[in-house]
């Protein structure tokens, strides 16, 4: 790794920029993390400010998924050794006497072997749009233990860079590779065993839907995945429900929760992916961030799948669901059918507290973007382990009432014995254990105190409905002490602001170029069966 890693020499890196030629005028330089790349000054679409958030939060979570990893494996090594001494000890007793001083000593040695140091673990990864080759570049600085890392990309004058960038930058091409071919090749060329990679990383202009069956067979065993995808206009019902259930095989339903529902619709797309080769996913982080949500996955060789229960030794009989009527007990409307989705957690609470840990202890210097990292990873540490959440502007809207403040509403449900959170995902959310009877009737309390006019609301609506009904129990809206969750009391950066003017996502890559440019590239290394594409 020290080989692969070490830095050029001042006359290599003086030739590396004569190679590169005419920077003033062919490129901008600029620098995120402890990364400085090269951007052509005539293409606008390979980086957006915007993203650094998604790259400094990503090196954290692998960070610490290389912790863990490490861990488990000398735990795992270290019972294997202890086992072979046992095994060792006990055949040396039954043929040595004790009282032979030598014998002694050999089992002090023993003793001793096995308590040495264990060996770090390194790893691999594999960026399979790479781009500018930015974000491996920044793993390849930034993340220690990193044996070499891919930067895969189908576009021949987006590998023509990375090459630059990593010279640009004093790696070895050894430790960072730049490849050129299309990525789901690449991922189903490296399903077997010596050739996973343990980190799989996608972060696609879109949907990563097309990448997802090849990637749950290349990512080594308890390895992680990290995957990006941008189309929130399908996962979350806006416009195009039949393309969501087109790419991740269900259907979103509009609402102030679909950003978390986009998030479960991905997770089953994934969790379904693997079943089918016997394997499974155990989500360590899932967020919703801007435009687009990301997750943080590790995927294991298991045939066990929470999607039914035991009747006893391996019988299985489907899960019961809810039961329900035709129409909705509160407003007497018809019922929207979503899904199917991720029911279980999205988050792995340990490994967030580890996250927000390693946060805290880093600086403005290592994480450019430091304390919205803090402030997500603090509310998503908060967060209740129950599906999809509600709005409460949207509830009031529903009934035409005055919105009752966040932290009196919330003291209402505590007050009653029931959990709340806020979401990471929407301002103004609430999380919470309790039924929508429970729901309705702190609301049909706080209207006693803040009447609102019945003459203005139409016969047959949600709201009248809901209102002529008289409430079960009268809300205690006494202020609780856990109704303001830590987070906010401290005044993190709990949920981003438009961070810039046309902060979105840039235009997609056309990646369109001459016939002649094209034979004129030399000194590519491609992926072997993979032809270049027009």
């Amino acid at each position: 790794v020290k080989n692969w890693q070490t830095k050029l020499s001042t006359s290599s890196r003086i030739r590396s920029l004569e190679k590169i030629g005419k920077m003033d005028n062919e490129f901008n330089v600029i620098t995120e993390g402890k990364a400085s790349i090269l951007f052509p000054k005539d293409n606008k679409v390979f980086y957006n400010n915007v993203q650094q958030f998604n790259r400094d939060i990503s090196i954290a979570a692998i960070k610490i998924w290389s912790e863990i990893f490490s861990e488990e494996k000398q735990k795992k090594a270290q019972q294997k050794k202890e086992s072979d001494i046992k095994t060792q000890c006990n055949r040396f007793v039954q043929t040595t006497s004790l009282r032979n001083n030598c014998s002694i000593v050999h089992l002090l040695n023993t003793y001793l072997y096995i308590r040495q140091p264990s060996k770090t673990y390194t790893f691999t990864i594999l960026e399979a749009l790479a781009a500018s080759g930015l974000r491996s570049i920044r793993y390849a600085k930034e993340i220690p233990n990193v044996k070499y890392i891919v930067a895969n990309d189908l576009d021949l004058d987006a590998v023509n860079l990375i090459n630059k960038n990593v010279e640009y930058n004093e790696l070895s091409k050894d430790f960072v590779r730049a490849n050129q071919g299309d990525a789901c090749s690449v991922l189903y060329q490296h399903r077997s065993f010596p050739d996973r990679f343990d980190v799989i990383d996608l972060d696609p202009y879109g949907t990563a839907a097309p990448f997802i069956d090849g990637t749950v067979q290349a990512v080594e065993e308890g390895g992680l995945l990290c995957i990006t995808c941008t189309d929130l206009a399908n996962l979350t019902g806006s416009n195009y429900p039949e393309k969501c259930y087109a790419n991740y095989g269900s259907i979103p339903v509009r609402g102030e929760f679909c950003h978390e529902m986009a998030l479960r619709i991905l997770l089953h797309t994934l969790s379904a992916s693997a079943a089918k080769y016997r394997r499974r996913i155990i989500p360590l982080l899932s967020c919703s961030i801007d435009f687009y949500i990301r997750i943080f996955v590790r995927v294991v060789t298991s045939p066990v799948e929470p999607l039914a229960k035991v009747t006893g030794k391996n019988t299985y009989v489907p899960m019961v669901g809810p039961i329900v009527n035709n129409s909705c007990e509160h407003c007497e409307n018809k019922f929207h059918v979503g899904g199917p989705m991720w029911t279980h957690s999205i988050h792995d609470k340990q490994f967030v507290l580890r996250m927000l840990e390693h946060v805290k202890e880093s600086s403005k210097d290592t994480y450019q973007t430091h304390s919205r990292m803090l402030g997500m990873l603090s509310v998503i540490m908060e967060e209740l382990d129950v599906p999809l959440f509600h709005s409460l502007s949207a509830l009031a809207g529903t009934l035409h009432c005055t919105s009752p403040p966040l932290k009196t509403f919330c003291s209402a449900i505590l007050n009653k014995g029931y959990k709340v959170s806020a979401s990471h995902a929407t301002p103004g959310s609430v999380k919470t254990d309790a039924p929508m009877s429970v729901i309705w009737d702190i609301f049909r309390s706080w209207i006693r105190l803040h009447p609102v006019t019945m003459k203005n609301i139409k016969e047959n609506s949600p709201a009248r409905k809901i209102l002529t009904v008289e409430p079960s129990f009268v809300a205690d809206f006494t202020i609780h002490p856990n109704a303001e969750p830590a987070s906010r009391k401290v005044k993190l950066v709990r949920y981003q602001q438009n961070p810039e003017k046309f902060w979105g996502p840039k235009a997609r890559a056309t990646g369109k170029r001459k016939a002649k440019d094209v034979e004129k590239d030399e000194g590519v290394e491609q992926s072997p069966s993979v032809k270049r594409q027009s």
